[in-house]
């Protein structure tokens, strides 16, 4: 399918309800994703939003859009507290373990890209890192302060959101509003220099204990994680770029914070279409490291958890992941994986099935019907739920057409077995693994039973041959006899 003929339609946060896509530059799509805090290991949380916009890069792509995707590493100025309270997470970390911050940083950043690498993610177009922008911070602190929506404090400079809201809206995104702010506001330390709880840093005064500072026109400091964001979107998408995602914990008050700067700064509407991911739950509980109820991808691949029965293959994951809408709350759970696993395997399986089947005269099944279902569930704000349904049905067609009670033309067939492939590996970003740990031993039982069909064949037993070939069919396994033998597969 071309641009021209999709009519995609996507969630726009922003506006609460879904929009047709239309990008600022015709055929070109920039998207931001909002990247990790380098300071620990990636979680499950972080993986489900890189997977879900890996899910939408790759789509973008196959529609014909030329995509520039940009997600960046944050490697400085994120503290422990929204309110500008706190350590520096990367500089504790490496206080903590006596280790240079930078030293903290490649570690975890090398942790991140080898487990993205795991889940079948494509890189981004340019991953930049706050501390190779902070010119370009210092550069836009300076433009907010000289229009007068920010203000200087003993060498911090923050951002005055009262002043802001005179003429524009502070929580637009976050449907909050200043009062509502105010009034659930508790008193912190580290917020006697503001003017207003709800005013925030975009560049702090690093005190003489702090590991990370650059020299600015206010002194020794480093930059508010709001501001790496601003900065590092607009310098490689423009002022106005089409697509900036991440996880819906982000909407307040880190995106709504990136809204007012971009907008103090360049007086434009920085973003078309906000995109973000649900939350996820563990066992119907919320993660928590200080329950036990939590999981890491590690933990998730070798089984090693009281929580989890064996380990799962990243793609089954991803799978798993995949089966539930990008903006839903998504639950893991032993028996969720299991189940997901199997039907995994029986999509892998079906893949291979179709791909062996032979084209005959006429077509029973319309495929051309069957794939606008598929790009319709895309369309719909990228609904992989329903394109699974329509890939299993696909699966069920093949299965029919192996049983002789279904047929496709040749040029049916080919165009069937693409478009299949296209939606699950080059969309969906799955690989065709075997993810069932008792496969081989499975093989290697039906080989032997497919041997013992043989030799009842050969000597004329044809009652025994049939009860193997339909006692197998009855617990899913297809056997198809062809030219070079005998194969099967497992329904």
């Amino acid at each position: 399918m071309s641009i021209k003929e999709n009519n995609l339609s996507v969630y726009n946060t922003l506006v609460g309800k879904k929009e047709t896509f239309i990008p600022v530059v015709e055929d070109h799509v920039g998207m931001y994703v909002c990247g990790p805090t380098v300071y620990s290991n990636v979680h499950l949380g972080n993986a489900r939003t890189f997977i879900s916009f890996d899910m939408i890069y790759r789509y973008l792509q196959h529609l014909g859009y030329k995509v520039r995707y940009v997600r960046n590493i944050t490697d400085a100025g994120h503290l422990e507290d929204d309110s500008d309270d706190g350590e520096d997470k990367i500089s504790k970390k490496a206080r903590l373990e006596k280790l240079e911050p930078m030293q903290i940083v490649q570690h975890y950043t090398v942790d991140f890209h080898n487990v993205l690498r795991l889940f079948n993610n494509l890189p981004p177009d340019i991953e930049p890192t706050a501390t190779g922008h902070i010119v370009e911070q210092i550069k836009m602190a300076r433009t907010i302060l000289d229009k007068g929506l920010a203000y200087e404090v003993d060498g911090s400079i923050y951002f005055d959101v009262e002043k802001y809201n005179k003429d524009n809206n502070y929580g637009e995104l976050s449907g909050r509003n200043i009062e509502e702010l105010q009034s659930n506001t508790r008193t912190l330390d580290g917020q006697k220099d503001k003017k207003s709880p709800q005013d925030f840093a975009l560049w702090k005064k690093a005190s003489s204990s702090h590991l990370q500072h650059w020299e600015s026109p206010w002194g020794e400091g480093f930059p508010g994680w709001h501001l790496e964001c601003s900065v590092m979107s607009t310098k490689y998408l423009g002022e106005q770029f089409d697509i900036h995602g991440g996880g819906m914990d982000l909407k307040f008050p880190h995106h709504e914070c990136e809204i007012a700067q971009n907008k103090a700064a360049n007086g434009k509407d920085p973003v078309k279409y906000w995109l973000h991911t649900n939350m996820l739950t563990l066992n119907g509980k919320r993660m928590s490291k200080s329950t036990g109820n939590t999981l890491n991808p590690d933990e998730l691949f070798s089984g090693d958890t009281p929580l989890l029965d064996k380990g799962f293959h990243p793609s089954a994951v991803r799978f798993f992941m995949m089966q539930a809408h990008y903006r839903s709350m998504l639950d893991f759970s032993n028996d969720a994986l299991l189940a997901s696993e199997k039907g995994y395997q029986r999509l892998m399986n079906g893949i291979a099935l179709l791909s062996s089947l032979e084209a005959k005269k006429e077509s029973t099944f319309d495929v051309d019907t069957w794939l606008k279902k598929c790009y319709t569930a895309m369309d719909d704000d990228f609904n992989t739920p329903i394109l699974i349904s329509h890939l299993f049905d696909a699966i069920k067609i093949a299965n029919q057409i192996s049983d002789n009670k279904a047929s496709l033309t040749k040029q049916d067939l080919d165009l069937f077995v693409n478009s299949l492939n296209s939606f699950v590996f080059e969309i969906l970003g799955l690989e065709d693994v075997i993810v069932d740990n008792n496969s081989d031993k499975l093989s290697g039982v039906v080989d032997m039973l497919i041997q013992m069909r043989k030799d009842a064949r050969d000597n004329k037993n044809w009652a025994l041959s049939d009860e193997i070939r339909d006692k197998l069919k009855e617990v899913g396994i297809q056997l198809k006899d062809g030219k070079e033998g005998t194969t099967f597969s497992v329904n």
